[in-house]
């Protein structure tokens, strides 16, 4: 597996990490400990030195797991997470933010534990918190890698401006936010701040939420514990609609004898050096499949190409539900 570095921040990882989410939280029953334990030492096996996850996911259990399946290789792999949310006090949900410095300490402390390490690599805010200035939160985390606890910041859906403030209180090692082929406003709204400030992309949902798999049409059913039945994109006429753009996928990954997921990998690898996708599964063949999309080298007129062919498809549905688009900074 190659290596890219993200942005100027000299942090080095491999080309393509693992969204650990996904085996705890969100989309669908969570896997028993002991496969998604397997599974993320397999990773490992295959040249993963990036791994993802999040206080929220579970909650906690996910850095729980990602803590036990990683303790044997410390000092070789670089482990993220985020703060940023709790429990809203009128329903117990975890859909309150919260990025106050005294937060952001406590769920630190909370989170080295559970991950059974000394020091978090890379610390994303999950989301911005609209009541906390984020030259606050910034100089928090900023105080958290003087005390050595924190290597690097990162924030996550944020929007250009915010990140430019950020930036100048604690340089910006990475944000992590949605992008792909199935959702390409990032490359209008934040790549050129990115760019101009030596900031590194970690997009999440690389694969459109399993949708350029090509597995997933009108008839996929959803678990009720999964976060796309409410996802309004994935409703059942919307996901009919939307499988033009994997129609259109399928037949260029047919020309290059690989899968939908490859190519929509290998396009975002070939768009910046600074890009680290983070596709997430549950199971080894995916991840096996997922891994070979960073050997696949498409061309400047491949990328021309793929999104020619996706910018002519009119997508249907939000990207989220109204509850959950609030919390994306502009």
């Amino acid at each position: 597996m190659q290596k890219r570095a993200l942005g100027k921040s000299g942090l080095e990882v491999s080309a393509l990490g693992l969204g650990c989410m996904g085996l705890s939280f969100g989309l669908g029953p969570a896997t028993e400990k002991a496969v998604a334990v397997q599974l993320i030492r397999a990773a490992v096996e295959r040249g993963v030195t990036f791994f993802d996850t999040a206080e929220v996911y579970g909650p906690y259990v996910n850095e729980e797991v990602v803590g036990e399946a990683l303790a044997p290789f410390r000092g070789s792999v670089v482990i993220a997470t985020k703060f940023g949310f709790e429990p809203n006090p009128a329903d117990g949900k975890w859909t309150a933010v919260n990025s106050r410095p005294d937060h952001i300490r406590q769920v630190v402390d909370s989170s080295l534990k559970r991950l059974k390490i000394e020091t978090i690599d890379l610390l994303y805010q999950h989301r911005v918190d609209p009541n906390t200035p984020i030259e606050e939160t910034a100089g928090a985390v900023r105080d958290l890698i003087q005390a050595g606890k924190v290597k690097h910041f990162g924030l996550s859906e944020a929007g250009a401006k915010t990140i430019r403030r950020a930036h100048v209180v604690q340089p910006v090692t990475a944000l992590q936010s949605e992008y792909s082929l199935f959702w390409r406003e990032p490359e209008e709204s934040v790549m050129p701040t990115l760019e101009e400030l030596g900031i590194g992309f970690v997009p999440f949902s690389p694969l459109g939420k399993g949708f350029l798999t090509g597995k997933i049409d009108a008839s996929t059913q959803f678990d009720s514990t999964d976060f796309r039945a409410i996802v309004p994109r994935f409703s059942e006429d919307n996901r009919k609609a939307n499988r033009a753009l994997v129609e259109a996928v399928t037949k260029f990954a047919q020309q290059k004898n690989a899968t939908t997921a490859q190519i929509a990998l290998a396009w975002l690898l070939a768009k910046k050096p600074w890009i680290v996708p983070i596709p997430g599964t549950t199971k080894l063949s995916r991840l096996e499949e997922n891994l070979g999309g960073a050997a696949l080298e498409l061309t400047a007129e491949d990328v021309r190409a793929l999104e020619e062919a996706s910018s002519a498809i009119q997508l249907k549905g939000d990207r989220y539900p109204a509850s959950h688009q609030k919390l994306i900074d502009r």
